[in-house]
């Protein structure tokens, strides 16, 4: 049997074939090795960038250098591994940045926050620009902005230019009042540590999550790891039955006030109240805040001062219960928080009974006050660890940058923040936070995926459910006292 014989122009088809699968393969082989090396440069890159500050000796310009190795890698790790949901109280970025969804941002309404603010911070490619015009009290300005750099670090390039204005005293100012309805002007955008009901003010994380010197307080990531571990020392059954509090009276009435709650001849609220003068140890130089020896009681007391406190974070990384008096201010993860299920709420009006009762409930309901301290201690432990810190501020600025209608430029007088330039004329604590909460590298993965915001259904919900937990416990206070 003969097979028949393939013409000259199908054995040249096949062959140009065969040529053309031997140069796709080719291609596919070395576009790999092309990936593969270009992964390796950037990861030997990454493993060698600035892993310890280069700070000559006697270096205390504030200079940055020209070459910024973490620009080079813009938009490396854009397709990272996938992430989880964000924190719900992410939630609430879209809230905070309501006021301009429908305007937009301007120039003229940036400028127009310079009034109180004490620095003004810009974003172009990935670096990070300051035009400071009042210093900070202590330095919260320097550790707000090292927090910042930190975060451009992390993620390289992907956070977008922006333009915005922040103010580092307590109290917010944008009154919500002073633009009432659609035809008013709309408000200045202003960044700070704390808003309240009646005020605008944009709310970022505060200075003491990279260090705090001037109160011995070393970055959150380390001091909540520290916390954390010291309560092992102790079982919450084993600890002292009563509620404390440790801190200055001297800066709001409402602290001057719990001083009465204090244990005394006459009356024993369940209160341990101690008075620390930050002044008196400052002028001594001393400082040490002891936050890891303050975990020997069962109850824990958050109490705001002039306006919120950084103090509320610790208080429920303690792992003892949290009774927080009723505040009039948030921070930026507190709205996450829901009493009963978190905390113990107190009344304002009347602290020392509902110190009393709340201690008294607890010690006899001794699985529900731990089943409250152990619901904390995972916010705190997941909810509020320092890779959703980073990710909350990612989030904020880059919804933030999308409401601007101009293009960013650098102010006139402004400095470029870069490690070198913050650190090296540091000294003391200051010097060694920085250290201790420098971003070496990039992360190989992208931020937490963002939550929508609320529905008018959603919000409705949560102010429902949080006010009906409020309310059980009034009726359950105003039971005890009766019956006494």
């Amino acid at each position: 049997m003969r097979f028949p014989q393939l013409g000259r122009s199908s054995t040249v088809r096949s062959s140009q074939i065969f040529l053309c699968l031997v140069l796709l393969c080719a291609a596919i082989f070395v576009s790999l090795r092309l990936l593969e090396t270009t992964n390796f440069v950037n990861k030997v890159m990454v493993s060698t960038i600035n892993n310890s500050l280069n700070c000559p000796d006697g270096n205390n310009t504030r200079t940055c250098p020209a070459n910024n190795d973490l620009t080079r890698l813009r938009k490396s790790n854009d397709q990272g591994p996938s992430t989880p949901r964000c924190p719900n109280y992410f939630r609430w970025i879209h809230e905070d940045l309501r006021p301009w969804k429908e305007t937009g941002i301007t120039l003229d309404m940036v400028e127009r926050a310079n009034r109180t603010a004490n620095f003004r911070l810009v974003i172009l490619d990935g670096r990070a620009y300051v035009q400071t015009y009042i210093k900070g009290f202590q330095t919260r300005d320097n550790f707000t902005q090292w927090g910042i750099l930190q975060l451009l670090r992390r993620y390289p390039g992907r956070v977008p230019d922006l333009d915005l204005m922040f103010d580092c005293v307590d109290w917010p100012v944008i009154r919500s009042a002073d633009y009432p309805g659609s035809e008013a002007k709309t408000p200045p955008p202003l960044f700070r540590y704390c808003g309240d009901s009646e005020t605008l003010d944009i709310v970022f994380p505060d200075w003491s999550f990279w260090g705090w010197p001037e109160t011995d307080i070393g970055p959150w990531e380390i001091m909540s790891e520290e916390i954390i571990e010291g309560n092992k020392k102790s079982r919450w059954k084993d600890r002292e039955p009563y509620a404390y509090w440790k801190g200055n009276p001297k800066v709001a009435e409402k602290r001057k006030e719990l001083l009465k709650c204090n244990v005394s001849d006459q009356e024993d609220w369940n209160a341990r109240i101690f008075i620390k003068d930050w002044d008196k140890e400052l002028e001594q130089g001393s400082t040490q805040s002891g936050l890891t020896d303050q975990c020997q009681y069962r109850y824990k007391i958050y109490i705001e001062g002039s306006a919120w406190s950084v103090s509320q974070k610790y208080i429920l990384a303690c792992d003892s219960v949290c009774l927080v008096v009723t505040p009039r201010y948030y921070d930026f993860f507190t709205r996450g928080l829901m009493p009963m299920e978190h905390y113990w709420p107190i009344r304002e009006d009347d602290k020392c009974k509902s110190i009393k009762f709340a201690v008294d409930y607890g010690n006899i309901h001794e699985l529900k006050a731990q089943t409250m301290t152990g619901a904390a201690n995972k916010f705190v432990q997941e909810d509020l660890h320092m890779d959703y810190v980073y990710d909350y501020m990612f989030h904020l600025l880059s919804e933030y940058s999308k409401l601007l209608r101009y293009k960013p430029t650098i102010p006139e007088n402004a400095i470029e923040l870069c490690p070198e330039a913050m650190a090296c004329p540091a000294k003391g604590l200051a010097n060694k936070y920085m250290r201790e909460s420098l971003v070496t590298a990039p992360i190989d993965r992208n931020p937490c995926t963002m939550l929508p915001p609320y529905d008018k259904k959603g919000l409705r919900l949560y102010n429902m459910v949080k006010e009906s937990s409020l309310k059980r416990v009034r009726t359950w206070e105003n039971n005890y006292w009766n019956s006494e």
